[in-house]
């Protein structure tokens, strides 16, 4: 879970005369407080990076979507399969298991999975992404129509 705790405020602290009044310029000041965003936050946030990268058939392996089919059936299912995120003190390490789609370079494809999921982290997120380690464990095939079907 990543945290940003402000400095905390002083017993001195005097507040000006119009405290109350909402303005125009009250966005422009940051007032304090905690922010915390948690670990299936910034999963789900990688996951949808990972769904736009052209040649990502499906996230995790095939028992993992097995699994996850059988669990959205009794209503618990893994809102991020295939991804997994570890939480450091300034950033974030991140695994992603992917099914990739035929016939798309792997490397290619791993690197632009890193990419995007550094991208996104760090834009939506705001925390550093030290690391994205890419599994490929599965490579998916089109079904091709066989002479023998009828269009």
């Amino acid at each position: 879970m990543f945290s940003n705790t402000p400095g905390q405020p002083t017993p001195a602290t005097t507040l000006p005369a119009n405290a109350g009044e909402v303005t125009d310029g009250a966005v422009d000041r940051v007032g304090e407080g905690v922010t915390t965003i948690k670990d299936s936050v910034i999963a789900k946030v990688a996951g949808l990076a990972v769904r736009e990268v052209a040649g990502v058939h499906s996230l995790g392996s095939v028992p993992t979507r097995a699994l996850g089919a059988i669990l959205d059936a009794i209503g618990t299912a893994d809102v991020n399969p295939g991804i997994s995120v570890t939480t450091g003190d300034d950033d974030v390490a991140v695994e992603i298991t992917i099914v990739a789609g035929y016939p798309v370079p792997l490397t290619a494809l791993a690197d632009q999975v890193r990419a995007a999921t550094t991208r996104a982290i760090e834009g939506l997120v705001g925390i550093t992404v030290s690391t994205v380690n890419v599994t490929i464990t599965d490579i998916y095939v089109a079904k091709e129509p066989d002479d023998n079907d009828v269009a």
